[in-house]
């Protein structure tokens, strides 16, 4: 007789447990005439995996059979803990030195997010955080990305400078010609407001690219600390 998920977990440690296992002793119980590993198993087969499984909402869990709204609550606050485990903190005073530290701050919670999502880094005159802000969520367009919906929050922060942060849920990080256009209506608007733009760090599955570094921006000023080397993830 093979042992339970538990008492594997109370032997081997959980390492040593398969994806369906682990994620059985997150959802306790199974239903309709199934035990936790038989749902855990449908669940990973529904979804293409655990990758697959955080992406979803609660109304796709809900769609599997035997898994209602408190099982699914229990499953998405489980991806959420480890996203927050996985991800660098983003402290306030803490200076932000490249593209990699955005990376890996935001990577654990954009890359693998449903719908595009577009936030602002607020720095001081030193370039140290003083916090972040979501902006807008859904297809990266002009109307979504604002300059009056990305510098308000820089202007009632006080803020010296502006990084810009979105995913694409696509995988590929690659600028598409649509996010180069807001980044440069961006840095126009910031010139006007003495607010500088940075940088535009895309996240995605296959890693991050930076605006900056790929050549949008046209020179950095002396002593910038974003002119840094590139450190591809």
């Amino acid at each position: 007789m093979h042992d339970r998920p538990r008492e594997r977990l109370d032997r081997l440690d959980a390492p040593a447990l398969a994806d369906a296992e682990l994620l059985a002793l997150v959802l306790r119980t199974g239903g309709r005439g199934r035990d936790a590993l038989d749902l855990a198993r449908s669940l990973l087969e529904r979804h293409a995996g655990l990758r697959g499984l955080a992406r979803a909402g609660t109304s796709e869990l809900c769609a599997a059979p035997g898994l209602g709204p408190a099982k699914a609550a229990s499953l998405r606050a489980a991806f959420e803990i480890g996203r927050r485990v996985a991800a660098r903190p983003l402290e306030a005073g803490r200076p932000i030195r490249s593209p990699a530290d955005l990376h890996d701050h935001f990577a654990a919670h954009l890359r693998d997010a449903a719908c595009e999502q577009f936030l602002v880094v607020l720095l001081d005159g030193r370039h140290r955080v003083l916090r972040s802000e979501a902006i807008s969520r859904g297809t990266l367009t002009a109307s979504l990305v604002h300059p009056r919906e990305v510098f308000r929050p820089a202007i009632r922060a006080a803020a010296a400078a502006v990084v810009l942060v979105h995913n694409h849920p696509s995988g590929d990080p690659t600028p598409s010609r649509e996010d180069q256009e807001i980044t440069r209506r961006l840095a126009r608007a910031g010139e006007i407001l003495g607010i500088r733009v940075l940088d535009h760090v895309v996240v995605a599955e296959a890693g991050y690219r930076s605006l900056r570094e790929d050549g949008l921006f046209d020179e950095d000023p002396p002593g910038d600390p974003t002119g840094h080397r590139v450190d591809r993830r």
